[in-house]
């Protein structure tokens, strides 16, 4: 039986992740809405083959438009995911189970273990895992939030108890290292506008002793070993974007003093 869940899905061209994503949600939810801010491709199609409720809306950042999807949520719980992620069978349980168990009256939401697909494995050690997401909760309770409408890495606040739900929820974020290349850069161009516009200022041992550290933490400490040359890829370009954002943010800094 479906539970008292509206899945909240916000898109933007994505027919080749989506079906997937609704497929691992199938009987769990009441009902689907996806905001959609203009696909070009067969999106609409795909959220119309699982019923969905599928809405327009012109980009307005990750946080409004997240928040704008809630909006529409009737149901008491929301699910909210993201194209590339798909629930793995052991989540789909761990969601069935939080309802029947009686948790649902006991929490406001519920916390669940993203496991990244790179380079032709999954990724369970390192920064990269376990990546606990807030993605179950109840509508009233919660708020995206970030630190402008074009804030990259939004966040979920609850107000209320939370628990911690069995299984992962498998994320397709990267098709390879190319991708994961040009998603870095832009991420380190946000880093840079969010430190200038916190005046701070750039640091040498920032950026001398943070990459050193992210890799010998990933690497090391949380394991990341234990990943094989995936593992060993993910701490070096981990602590390569670390150096690029202090960079970034050297080169903002210098960008504005006046020649001599």
């Amino acid at each position: 039986m479906p539970y008292p869940i509206s899945i909240a899905i916000i898109s933007k061209n994505e027919q080749a992740n989506l079906r997937r994503c609704l497929a691992s949600a199938a009987g769990l939810a009441e009902e689907i809405v996806i905001v959609d801010s203009g696909s070009t491709d067969a999106t609409a199609e795909v959220a119309a083959e699982f019923g969905a409720r599928f809405v327009h809306q012109d980009w307005l950042g990750y946080t409004d438009q997240k928040n704008l999807c809630n909006s529409f949520c009737t149901q008491p719980w929301i699910l909210a995911l993201d194209c590339d992620e798909e629930l793995s069978p052991e989540l789909q349980q761990g969601i069935a189970a939080f309802f029947e168990s009686g948790d649902s009256a006991i929490y406001d939401a519920a916390w669940m273990a993203r496991c990244v697909w790179f380079l032709g494995r999954w990724i369970r050690h390192g920064d990269w895992y376990p990546d606990k997401k807030v993605r179950l909760f109840r509508r009233e309770k919660g708020q995206w939030q970030g630190h402008d409408s074009s804030q990259v890495h939004e966040r979920l606040v609850v107000q209320g108890p939370h628990t911690t739900l069995r299984g992962d929820l498998y994320h397709y974020s990267f098709t390879g290292m190319r991708h994961y290349l040009d998603k870095h850069l832009s991420y380190t161009e946000v880093f840079a506008d969010h430190e200038k516009a916190g005046g701070r200022g750039w640091s040498l041992v920032d950026a001398v002793f943070r990459p050193w550290w992210r890799f010998f933490r990933a690497y090391f400490i949380k394991a990341g070993f234990l990943d094989g040359f995936p593992g060993l890829w993910i701490a070096i370009a981990t602590a390569f974007f670390t150096f690029m954002r202090y960079s970034r943010a050297y080169e903002g800094q210098v960008a504005q003093k006046p020649r001599d």
